[in-house]
């Protein structure tokens, strides 16, 4: 499986880490182009938009970032970004409301 990962604090750089140790691939990005150069055997993008050309449809792409501004406006751009098949997995620590809301938006474009 090629799975990106989003966010590459501790847990998500650790995360990305066991994942390529069970043989799955990863694509790696963080706002500091450090944290996904470190992560040796990943795939570092450049950008959200990096990485979804990175990954082959059906995407999957799971986020480990901070509740709030950082996670709304990263799945903002995601659903612009993806097509109707495609997977957001949110890992971060959010408001279950926001999660619901966010996922009866994604899937009216057909986004899981």
């Amino acid at each position: 499986m090629k799975i990106a990962m989003i966010g590459l604090g501790r847990m998500g750089g650790n995360i990305v880490r066991r994942l390529m140790a069970k043989g799955h691939q990863a694509v790696a990005f963080d706002r500091d182009p450090k944290a996904a150069a470190a992560l040796t055997g990943a795939v570092a993008a450049s950008s959200l938009e990096d990485v979804v050309k990175k990954l082959e449809a059906p995407r999957t792409i799971w986020i480990m970032l901070p509740n709030g501004k950082p996670t709304e406006s990263t799945v903002d751009a995601l659903a612009r970004l993806l097509e109707k098949g495609d997977t957001i997995i949110d890992g971060g620590n959010t408001f279950y409301k926001d999660d619901v809301r966010r996922a009866k938006a994604l899937a009216e474009k057909g986004i899981h």
